[in-house]
């Protein structure tokens, strides 16, 4: 039987601003721009996954759902929050996910959040099939 790790350090930033790191090999898969490590859904930051309503997204999924399987994950967190969200970056042996995701054609820059990190890595094919979420313009 696997042991589970979750290690969480955080660092205060200002008076609001809370920015940590969790580690774990329990992580399951909501959609290509969310994931869930140890227990704490976490939402890519800067990734523009398809929605799950689309064969895109389903395959999306599944694309991620095989590259986290069994595999250790780190996230960096920026403190902030969406829905029920925490937001950050996510690594697998200090490979960045959402770099791979958008390289590997199932998700887009959303260049408000990234800064335009992974613009570069996007595909023709994503591009075409894949409708950027309007606050990612």
């Amino acid at each position: 039987m696997k042991r589970l790790i979750v290690i969480i350090t955080a660092i205060m930033m200002g008076t609001t601003t809370m920015a940590a790191t969790i580690e774990s090999h329990r992580v399951s898969v909501r959609d290509v721009d969310t994931i869930v490590v140890g227990g704490t859904p976490m939402r890519l930051n800067g990734v523009d996954g398809p929605e799950l309503s689309t064969r895109a997204g389903r395959n999306a999924k599944a694309w991620m759902q095989s590259h986290v399987r069994g595999k250790t994950i780190t996230c960096q967190l920026n403190g902030e929050r969406t829905y029920d969200r925490m937001v950050g970056v996510c690594f697998i042996d200090g490979a960045d996910i959402g770099a791979s995701a958008v390289a590997a054609g199932h998700a887009l820059d959303c260049r408000r959040y990234s800064g335009g990190r992974y613009r570069n890595l996007e595909t023709a094919a994503a591009r075409s099939r894949i409708n950027r979420a309007g606050y990612c313009r």
